[in-house]
């Protein structure tokens, strides 16, 4: 009425309102839900159409009443006059519409979150693309780099200009490896652990690169689950965070990592199904991220730093290593509230396993067997070959699968080991394997690829007998790998 006194109210509104006028909607805190803005007292539809005259059609509002509990609804009012105009009071509608909203915003973020992965995966091919290439040209670089030093004394001229071609190629193989990680191309080793191990591990190291103005908390579940995944890829993971964070304090601040077990019932956002998780927290009391920024986070060669301060790929190899593990990872953040970076990890049946500790030699493994090496680029075949001969081996080389096929059967020569590339004309590493293993099972193998999702089978996992060599190498990586593949 006039006054502002209900007259009239079915359930539904009561249930909504609980009954009150328009001189008690104080007690209730409310936004326009299109813009966050919030509602005066006085500007509530109710109240303007019976002291104002005003009529208010399907306002989109959120309200929340004094028990906290929050609702949306569609609110319209409408003035009631007499024949003179004057306002006698208002009709005032009230549609609750929580759940609806809920659902309809939970279906934009779920078309929102395929777009953005859909982005991801199209830079991803071509970012892994680039890296197959470039990685042949790098496996080149360096094996060259290795004949020459190992041609050159200690006190040669031309050693410190090799090594700096040589530090420089190792460099940019970081980069691709990198872009793989993004891509998620890489081969992985997975192996039931505990994440709370990997934190453990990785401490004092942290500490290090967090420096004196950055604190470091460490809070791990006793009772964490284990996992399967791949351990170095993990620490690279965190070890990618902690630095991201860091950067995002350069006042100063602290470095949270936590660790704990989540079941979920029902799928979240960010594409999380439901399921039983270990996860793992590193949260910031950083400088924080807009929306815009939060958004793109996870792009390749984004970055909010100043040039030559960052490549951009830090959590983009973080984002593609977590999602080639069968994990998700969410970020949580706002301008001056840190960032908090929370992995999902689904939880293994099984214990921990232990982490063997393997003894390198100082001086390079050498060798008498024989070896089948299977190249269709010539700079790293031939300087493949020369580095295997010049630490012992005998190596028949072919361009392909097809001329490796051709060269065994007119030698009629047994091979200790084959190392192939993977994507050949002709034919592939992997048909050259299948057809050398269909006649003799135990055949040992290191595939090596610039470009590795040709390489692995499911989910990035290797079969039995087999290795995996990730170009670009060096000749340390080359003979240490031949010569634990051939002592198993």
């Amino acid at each position: 009425d006039q006054e502002g006194r209900i007259v009239f109210s079915n359930p539904a509104s009561h249930r909504i309102w609980d009954g009150v006028g328009i001189e008690e909607l104080g007690q209730y805190r409310g936004w326009r839900a299109e813009t966050g803005e919030p509602i005066a007292p006085d500007q509530w539809p109710a109240v303007r159409a019976v002291r104002h005259g005003e009529t208010t059609l399907n306002q989109l509002v959120r309200i929340q009443g004094s028990d906290g509990s929050e609702k949306t609804l569609l609110n319209s009012a409408l003035p009631i006059r007499r024949a003179d105009g004057e306002i006698l009071g208002a009709i005032v509608l009230n549609q609750d519409v929580t759940e609806r909203e809920a659902s309809d915003a939970a279906l934009r973020q779920s078309q929102e979150d395929l777009q953005h992965s859909r982005q991801l995966d199209a830079v991803g091919q071509l970012a892994g693309g680039i890296a197959h290439d470039f990685n042949n040209l790098l496996t080149g670089v360096l094996s060259y780099c290795d004949l020459l030093l190992q041609e050159l004394g200690p006190g040669d001229p031309l050693r410190s200009d090799i090594e700096q071609i040589r530090h420089a190629g190792k460099r940019a193989a970081m980069l691709t490896r990198q872009l793989l990680a993004f891509s998620r191309r890489q081969i992985l080793q997975p192996k039931v652990l505990s994440l709370n191990s990997v934190v453990e591990g990785l401490e004092p190291m942290l500490r290090r690169l967090l420096g004196t103005g950055v604190s470091l908390a460490v809070e791990l579940d006793p009772a964490l689950a284990p996992v399967m995944a791949d351990p170095g890829q993990l620490e690279q993971v965190m070890v990618n965070l902690v630095v991201n964070a860091r950067d995002a304090m350069p006042q100063g601040g602290q470095v949270t990592i936590s660790t704990a077990n989540r079941e979920l019932d029902i799928a979240q956002a960010g594409g999380i199904p439901a399921g039983a998780y270990a996860v793992l927290t590193v949260r910031d009391t950083g400088v924080g991220m807009p929306p815009s920024t939060r958004a793109r986070v996870f792009e390749p060669f984004f970055t909010t730093k100043e040039p030559g301060k960052g490549t951009g790929l830090g959590l983009s190899s973080v984002y593609g290593i977590v999602e080639q593990s069968g994990g998700r990872i969410t970020v949580e953040s706002a301008p001056g509230e840190g960032a908090t970076f929370t992995i999902y990890l689904r939880r293994h049946a099984g214990p921990e396993g232990a982490q063997a500790k393997k003894e390198q030699r100082k001086v390079l493994p050498l060798g008498t067997e024989t070896i089948l090496l299977v190249e269709d680029e010539t700079a790293v075949r031939n300087s493949a070959r020369r580095l295997l001969e010049r630490h012992g081996y005998t190596v028949l080389e072919a361009r392909h699968g097809m001329d490796a096929l051709r060269l065994l059967e007119e030698s009629g020569r047994n091979v200790d080991l084959v190392l192939t590339d993977v994507v050949m004309p002709e034919m592939d590493g992997r048909e050259l394997v299948q057809r050398l293993r269909a006649e003799r099972p135990e055949h040992k193998v290191i595939y090596m690829s610039g470009y590795t999702e040709q390489a692995i089978t499911s989910g990035g996992v290797l079969p039995p007998r087999t290795a995996f060599l990730e170009k670009p190498f060096t000749v340390d990586q080359l003979m240490r790998l031949v010569r634990e593949v051939l002592d198993e």
